[in-house]
């Protein structure tokens, strides 16, 4: 099976070559683009040492799981709400229901900052009285601090519970998730648990601490207020005794600061209830008056007065019934008749009695008028004389009135710091707490670690990453050239030509062959020199390589002959003066050559000699001089090129390696190309790069490389799928159709 890379066509040739640099933006030889079956060729060439890495990566994880002790995870839930309610509600619950749910997010994570707070552990570690628990300490595989202060060794196991724990806030959701890992199963449900119930006390002893600062300061106030309202009593009874006013305070109107009375002053009561009495003495006089004027103007038994007294109308019955009594004895008897006498004294009698009781009457009118008018005299004057007094005690008043209203402020700032004092005392320490727990910690029954699959997997993934970047490093700073792509990747020039290794090591049979692999790869390099410049086939072509042994002489050979078989004349130089093989390849004497040339002013023809391949002449190097490059780089060298390039179309220069020598630079400069020849798949450790740096310090025109020794089975594994070579045959179609 042959392997035939492109054709001599040269449209093809420059199709190939611009396809290989279309991966390549700058001379600098990086991708511009991901190609994945590319990194897929890379990972199938280094399959051995990805698999060793994953394979170690994995046997760690699987080791390191059997080694680690078995951890046991409790799980506690608590829901944190918003606000927080209270048994009295008073003002500030109210405003602060109101403000709730504008801060909700930073709540929360103020509320699992808490939960995570070295000072909550320090809680817990008191609680549990971590500090000497063996048990507790044994899980983190230690013993309880000895002799140290106690407090040190609290510290100590909060810090340790601090690592132990974990606390879960899931986005869109107040539930918080609160977990404690631990060797003992029991001790993490312990701690769990223990966490959570001393989460919520700590809230509430907060609360109750931020209340306690409040009740502080007001029982401050109600010291200081209690005090100045004594004092304000005091004055107030002092200027009241001193300036003999006496008030009458009524406890249910007590507090009328704006007034600044509470209640009326003696006198004034008295001048009240004197001038009420004085005016109904006026009212009585009044009706009495009227009374006796009625009498004294008119008849006694005209009067309605005296009519309506019961005496008066008894007698005035008693009248009517003797006068009746008479009428009838006078209508039977005469004047004389004692019965008539009688009736008539009678009559009389009741008739004195009726004036005498009429008379009575109006003389007890009068008396009730004379009563009445020496009562009203008598209020009148002791109402003239309260007035007098209560303006004098008026004008007393005023600086009482201040004294008044400065107690009555200060007794309602008292009792209004009293009530709310009382209001804090009854609220303080029975508020609800905004947290409560969800379900409580149970013992696990598994260990949450080490999980083997887990590790595994983990292991998996870390040994694929670590392997893909070790590949990856591997690639980068690796010059070896595996592949024909890697020609302009890594080293920034164009690729001339790929040619296959030769077949059990013998290239020159594989050269006679216009048929084998080899001589058609040539072939293809012939047609990619024909058009490696602007003005086609450069005349002179210096051909060297980074390292010995890399096929440059081969290289050569071949080159020239294919030229010399389209008809073009080439002379072939063997410029190697320090370890020339072509006399070898050809079996010629090496005694003249090229040194020959250098050290003497003989023409080219008279050492060059024919060749078997028609067109192409040949001048080896000839005998080793002692200082090849002095002589390379002598006048003479530059004007044995200018011979060659008058007589002959094509001047090929086989010169020694770029590395450790100065003659293939100072050629390189000489030359009008330069091909640089690759080994494929050789380690260099950077002497290739080293090479072309040396090269480009002249500023030669480098025509590019020529991939040699491309072993194709070998590449047919690792990396034929992705460059897709193809593999023809010479032979019947009919056979292979």
């Amino acid at each position: 099976m042959a392997t035939v890379i492109p054709s001599d066509d040269a449209a093809l040739v420059q199709r190939a070559l611009g396809e290989m640099r279309g991966d390549s933006d700058h001379p600098g030889g990086s991708r511009s683009t991901f190609d994945l079956r590319y990194v897929v060729a890379v990972a199938r060439a280094n399959l051995a040492l990805m698999i060793g890495i994953v394979a170690g990566a994995v046997a760690i994880a699987v080791i390191a799981t059997m080694l680690d002790t078995p951890r046991y995870t409790a799980r506690a839930t608590i829901q944190i709400n918003d606000g927080v309610k209270r048994v009295l509600k008073d003002d500030d619950d109210q405003a602060a229901s109101d403000m709730g749910g504008w801060d909700t997010d930073r709540n929360l994570k103020t509320q699992i900052e808490i939960l995570q707070s070295k000072g909550l552990a320090l809680r817990v570690a008191r609680k549990l009285n971590l500090g000497q628990s063996r048990a507790f300490w044994a899980t983190f595989g230690a013993a309880p601090p000895a002799g140290g202060a106690p407090e040190a060794a609290v510290a100590a196991a909060a810090g340790m519970l601090q690592g132990a724990l974990n606390v879960a806030f899931p986005r869109d959701s107040r539930i918080v998730g609160v977990t404690v890992e631990s060797t003992d199963p029991r001790m993490a449900a312990l701690l769990a648990n223990t966490y959570v119930s001393e989460f919520i006390q700590a809230s509430l002893q907060r609360k109750f601490d931020s209340s306690s600062y409040a009740r502080s300061f007001i029982a401050d106030q109600l010291a200081e207020t209690k005090k100045r309202v004594e004092e304000s009593e005091r004055a107030l009874n002092a200027y009241a005794r001193n300036s003999a006013i006496i008030r009458l305070r009524d406890p249910a109107a007590s507090g009328d600061a704006k007034s600044g009375n509470s209640g009326g002053s003696v006198t004034a009561s008295s001048l009240l209830q004197l001038n009420s009495a004085a005016n109904e003495a006026l009212s009585r006089r009044v009706i009495a008056e009227g009374r006796w004027r009625s009498l004294a103007d008119k008849p006694l038994l005209s009067s309605p007065e005296v009519l309506s007294n019961s005496t008066v109308s008894g007698l005035l019955a008693q009248k009517a019934a003797a006068e009746v009594e008479l009428q009838q004895e006078r209508a039977r008897h005469l004047e004389g008749y004692p019965t008539v006498q009688a009736k008539t004294e009678q009559v009389a009698a009741l008739e004195r009695q009726i004036q005498k009781a009429a008379e009575l009457v109006r003389r007890s009118v009068y008396a009730e008028y004379q009563a009445a008018m020496a009562s009203e005299v008598n209020l009148v004057s002791h109402v003239d004389e309260l007035k007098g007094q209560t303006l004098s005690e008026q004008d007393r008043t005023v600086q009482y009135g201040l004294l008044a209203r400065e107690a009555d402020t200060n007794r309602e700032v008292y009792d209004g710091l009293l009530e709310r004092y009382k209001a804090l005392n009854a609220s303080a320490g029975i508020s609800l707490s905004n947290i409560s727990i969800v379900d409580p910690a149970e013992v696990p029954g598994a260990p949450s670690s080490p999980n083997l699959a887990k590790n595994v997997i983990s292991g998996l993934a870390i040994g694929v990453a670590l392997a893909a970047i070790a590949v990856f490093l591997r690639d980068q700073f690796d010059d070896s050239i595996r592949v024909p792509e890697d020609v302009e990747a890594k080293l920034g020039l164009p690729l001339l030509g790929v040619v296959p290794k030769a077949q059990r090591d013998q290239p020159d049979e594989q050269l006679l062959d216009p048929k084998s692999p080899m001589s058609e790869a040539y072939n293809s390099l012939r047609g990619s020199l024909l058009y490696a410049t602007q003005d086609g086939l450069p005349r002179i072509m210096l051909v060297t390589s980074a390292q010995p042994s890399e096929g440059k002489t081969t290289t050569s050979f071949a080159v020239a002959s294919s030229l010399a078989r389209m008809g073009k004349s080439v002379l072939l130089i063997d410029a190697d003066l320090r370890r020339p093989s072509l006399h070898y390849r050809i079996g010629y004497s090496n005694e003249q050559g090229l040194s020959t040339l250098l050290t003497s002013q003989a023409a080219i023809g008279t050492v060059a000699r024919p060749s078997s391949v028609e067109n192409l002449t040949l001048l080896t190097s000839g005998a080793i001089p002692p200082s090849p490059t002095e002589l390379l780089s002598s006048l003479r060298f530059e004007k044995i090129l200018e011979d060659a390039a008058g007589s002959f179309d094509v001047t090929i220069i086989d010169s020694p390696p770029v590395l450790g020598l100065a003659d293939a630079p100072s050629m390189a400069a000489l030359a009008d190309g330069v091909m640089f020849v690759v080994e494929a798949d050789r380690s260099r450790r950077g002497a290739l790069k080293t090479s072309l740096r040396r090269l480009r310090a002249v500023r030669p025109v480098l025509l590019g490389a020529v991939l040699t020794k491309f072993d194709t089975h070998r590449a047919g594994n690792r990396y034929s799928e992705y460059y897709g070579y193809q593999y023809y045959q010479y032979g019947d179609a009919s056979k292979s159709n």
